[in-house]
C-alpha cells in the first residue's frame, strides 16, 4: 500500500510498527531497559556522534516509546515525536529547544492554567520572557514581536475557554518573522490538524485523549519537519550557532542526512538529555494502546458532548453554555474551519445560583467523577473556582473564562441517557 498515503485512523493501528522481526509478535513489546549493549567502541563513538542513529540509553530513546513517537508523528503527518513524561515536559521543552536566558516568546493568553503558569512564573525565572496576547487578534502577535522572539505558542482548543484558536492566520505572521508557531493540541487531537494550517510544532499531553483511559502520565513534542530553520539564522540562534553541549553541533547542518528533524534533533539530544523527563516503556505501551481506539473515541467523545450541549440549553438554571458550536461570528468560523473532525468533548457551562449551585452540583454528580483531568473514557466534571482557578481573584477568573459558578465537563463514552441522567439529577440538586 507503500504507493498511496494512509488515513490517519489506519496509521493510528499501523505506524511505527508491523511485528518483531524475531517473533513474529503483533503487539509492541516493552523493552523495559536502562541500556543497549554497543557492537564495539567504534559503534559507540558513532552513536554519540551523531554519524548513526541508535539506542543509547533510555533517558535519550527506547524502542518501545519509538513506536509511540513515529506513530503520532506519522498521524499528524509530520517528520519526528519526541515522547517524554507529561504534557508540561512536553511544553517547557518546546519552548526550551529555542529560547535562552535573554529570549521571549509571544503567547495566547488562553491557555491551560499550569501552561499559564510555566510560561509567567517558571520560565520567567530562568530568563525567557512570554508576552502573552489575545489569539483572537493574530496581528498582536506582530505587535509583540521583537529581535528576540524565537517561537509562537497556542493551544487548538483552548481549556477552559474552548474558543479554537485562528492557527493559519498566527502561523503565517509567525513565518514573515521566521518565527515558528507551536501548537498545543491536547484536546483535539484528530479532529485537528495543526501542520495543514501552517503550525511548525505539536505539543500533546498523551495523558489526555491519546492515552484515553487515565493511567498513564505522558507528553510528545512533534516537528513537522515543515519550517526552514536556516532561512533566518540570527532569528534562530539555537538551531543556527555552535552548540557547546553537544560538540558544538550546528543542528541545522547534523541533521541534513536524516532529514528535516534540526529542532526534533536538538530537543532529544540536549533538552531531553540534559534534563531527563524521559517517558518510561510501560507508559509508551499504555499508551500505544490507547493510540488505537482513538478515532473512535473522538467522535464518540464529540457526539456525546453535542447531546450534552443540547440537554444543556433546555435547562432554565444554566445562566450560559461553552461550546464550540455555541459560538457566533468569526468564533464560529473558526471554530468550523480547525476542527473539521468534531468539536471535542469539553462542556463548559455557568449555573445562575453562583459558587454555592456549583459546588452543590458537582458534590451530587454520581456517575461523573470529580477530577483534575481530561480525556478519560468515563465522564468527568471539575468546579475551577474551588479547584484550579481557586487562587484567583473574580476578576482573574473571569478573564480565564470560568466564574463562581462555571463548571467544566468532560464528556466520557458512556451512553448519553446515563449521562444526562446524572447531570439533571445534580442539576436538580443544584438549585
Amino acid at each position: 500500500m507503500a504507493d498511496r498515503p494512509l488515513h490517519p485512523e489506519t496509521l493510528a493501528l499501523h505506524a511505527g510498527w508491523r511485528a518483531d522481526p524475531s517473533t513474529g509478535a503483533v503487539a509492541p513489546p516493552i523493552y523495559q531497559t536502562t541500556s543497549y549493549q554497543f557492537r564495539d567502541t567504534g559503534h559507540a563513538a558513532d552513536l554519540f556522534a551523531l554519524r548513526e542513529l541508535g539506542n543509547i540509553y533510555t533517558r535519550i530513546g527506547n524502542p518501545t516509546t519509538a513506536i509511540l513517537e513515529d506513530r503520532l508523528a506519522a498521524m499528524e503527518g509530520g517528520a519526528a515525536g519526541i515522547a517524554l513524561a507529561s504534557g508540561q515536559a512536553a511544553s517547557a521543552y518546546a519552548v526550551q529547544t529555542l529560547a535562552r536566558a535573554g529570549d521571549n516568546i509571544v503567547s495566547s493568553t488562553d491557555l491551560y492554567g499550569g501552561t499559564y503558569n510555566l510560561f509567567a512564573n517558571t520560565l520567567r525565572d530562568q530568563g525567557i520572557e512570554t508576552r502573552f496576547v489575545d489569539p483572537t487578534d493574530p496581528d498582536a502577535f506582530a505587535r509583540a514581536t521583537d529581535e528576540r522572539t524565537r517561537a509562537y505558542y497556542a493551544e487548538t482548543l483552548p481549556n477552559p475557554k474552548l474558543v479554537v484558536c485562528p492557527i493559519a492566520e498566527i502561523a503565517a505572521i509567525g513565518k514573515q518573522f521566521g518565527i515558528p508557531l507551536i501548537v498545543d493540541n491536547t484536546a483535539a487531537p484528530l479532529i485537528a490538524r495543526p501542520f495543514d494550517h501552517g503550525a511548525a510544532i505539536i505539543v500533546y499531553s498523551t495523558t489526555k485523549y491519546i492515552g484515553g483511559h487515565g493511567t498513564s502520565i505522558g507528553g510528545m513534542v512533534i516537528d513537522g519537519g515543515n519550517f526552514d530553520w536556516a532561512a533566518n539564522p540570527a532569528r534562530q540562534p539555537a538551531l543556527n550557532t555552535p552548540d557547546p553541549s553537544y560538540h558544538g553541533a550546528i543542528w541545522t547542518e547534523a541533521a541534513k542526512p536524516i532529514g528535516p528533524v534540526a529542532y526534533a534533533l536538538r530537543l532529544r539530544t540536549v533538552l531531553l538529555r540534559d534534563l531527563g523527563a524521559a517517558l518510561s516503556p510501560f507508559n509508551a505501551f499504555q499508551l500505544l494502546q490507547g493510540v488505537e481506539t482513538l478515532p473512535l473515541r473522538m467522535a464518540r467523545h464529540c457526539q456525546n458532548a453535542l447531546e450534552v450541549v443540547d440537554y444543556l440549553a433546555g435547562c432554565d438554571s444554566v445562566a450560559s453554555i461553552v461550546h464550540p458550536s455555541r459560538q457566533k461570528g468569526q468564533a464560529l468560523e473558526n471554530a468550523t474551519r480547525y476542527l473539521p473532525g468534531g468539536f471535542g468533548s469539553l462542556v463548559g457551562f455557568e449555573l445562575k445560583g453562583g459558587r454555592a449551585a456549583g459546588e452543590r452540583f458537582i458534590n451530587t454528580l454520581q456517575l461523573f467523577y470529580h477530577v483534575a483531568n481530561i480525556g478519560d473514557a468515563r465522564s468527568l466534571a471539575i468546579h475551577p473556582a474551588s479547584t484550579t482557578h481557586s487562587q484567583l481573584g473574580p476578576e482573574e477568573q473571569l478573564a480565564a473564562g470560568v466564574s463562581e459558578g462555571y463548571v467544566r465537563l468532560s464528556v466520557g463514552l458512556e451512553h448519553i441517557d446515563d449521562i444526562v441522567a446524572d447531570l439533571q439529577q445534580a442539576m436538580d440538586a443544584a438549585r
